[in-house]
């Protein structure tokens, strides 16, 4: 168990919740990967006399694939303990993954969580914000971040990589290299609106996300969960407001952050350009141009653009990231965390044109 790549040409990895978006899309991702072996496809919710249906049965495009064939069976930690894996993403409900983690890492298996369940440090906002208690301190203090641009150190021996949130992946990209460089007048709060994809809602029934109800509007005003993830990460208080955008995936986030007196444009640029240099994902566009989803659409990468005004009133700084929620925001990122974490190369099954795998088989 626990292989690497040193021993190794592939590790053995099984995903639960492979029947929602993040689920099938670490799926397609996994597939392509040239050291990852997928063995094992759970539901996060499935119950045994609900059948167990194929990869493919769900996701069409997965179709005469090896991965499609694949069925999803019902969870319990000892048929995945049983498999001899090395990594197992927990595509799942924050209780879940809470509930499961701890037993999978006594296993002796890498767990990627892509829930919230591990993400805060303090248990307080996090019963705050996710109504129920963590039982877990020991857990969550060993539980590492999984924002590879700046946890890749850690990431790389962990037990836990708690894999950030979509919004807070878009947001705290944007805007920690500028606080940790100074450049921030973090007596002043971050205001971060984003706009995410329909698929961001996850794929349950709801009328909101309905074809014909869908609508571009704000929710979670002042009281989003992903409000303290974000703040904690990026390091600044933030007042967040999210929107359902009418498209299908993808993230479109505008900060606005005050900037210390007499900071300068080419300040910001050196610390964005700082803080990125070789890392694989993160793109620092050039003056004058903005982010857009359909440009990091399907792909693992951030756009950021930004801008910066100084009036009378101060100094004013725009910064906007553009981010697939499901690739980067979710599976992508989740990958790109078992690539260090295994010592393969950071960009490994990530840079390949993939199978979409959205509702339906729908591009």
């Amino acid at each position: 168990m626990n292989h690497t790549s040193q021993f190794s040409p592939s590790i053995r990895s099984a995903i639960v919740g492979a029947s929602g978006y993040a689920g099938a899309e670490l799926l397609a991702i996994l597939a392509a990967h040239p050291s990852a072996e997928v063995v094992a496809l759970f539901g996060s919710s499935r119950k045994s006399d609900e059948g167990t249906p194929t990869a493919a049965d769900l996701f069409p495009r997965l179709e005469g694939t090896a991965v499609g064939a694949l069925p999803i069976k019902p969870f319990d930690v000892a048929s995945a303990a049983a498999l001899d894996l090395d990594a197992i993403f927990l595509a799942t409900p924050h209780e879940l993954s809470h509930e499961v983690a701890r037993a999978l890492v006594d296993a002796g298996i890498v767990v990627l969580d892509l829930s919230a369940a591990f993400r805060l440090s303090d248990r307080g906002v996090f019963e705050k914000n996710y109504g129920f208690a963590h039982e877990h301190a020991g857990l969550l203090a060993e539980a590492v971040y999984g924002l590879a641009e700046f946890n890749a150190a850690r990431i790389a021996e962990a037990r836990l990589v708690a894999v950030p949130g979509c919004y807070p992946t878009a947001s705290v990209l944007a805007i920690r290299p500028l606080v940790d460089a100074g450049l921030v007048d973090t007596s002043r709060a971050a205001i971060v609106d984003a706009v995410s994809g329909v698929s961001g809602a996850g794929r349950k029934a709801e009328v909101k996300s309905l074809f014909c109800e869908v609508s571009m509007q704000a929710y979670g005003v002042f009281k989003h969960r992903h409000r303290p993830e974000i703040a904690e990460h990026a390091g600044i208080a933030t007042i967040f407001t999210p929107h359902l955008g009418c498209y299908d995936r993808g993230i479109l986030t505008t900060v606005h952050l005050e900037l210390v007196p007499g900071t300068t444009e080419a300040q910001v640029r050196a610390a964005f350009e700082s803080a990125y240099a070789g890392r694989p994902f993160v793109r620092v566009l050039k003056a004058g141009r903005w982010p857009s989803v359909a440009a990091v659409e399907r792909t693992n990468h951030c756009d950021i653009g930004f801008a910066v005004e100084t009036t009378e009133a101060g100094t004013h700084l725009i910064v906007e990231s553009a981010i697939d929620n499901l690739v980067k925001g979710a599976a992508g990122q989740a990958v790109q965390c078992m690539n260090i974490r295994f010592g393969f190369e950071e960009t490994a099954g990530l840079l390949a044109a993939r199978v979409a795998v959205t509702a339906g088989g729908a591009s």
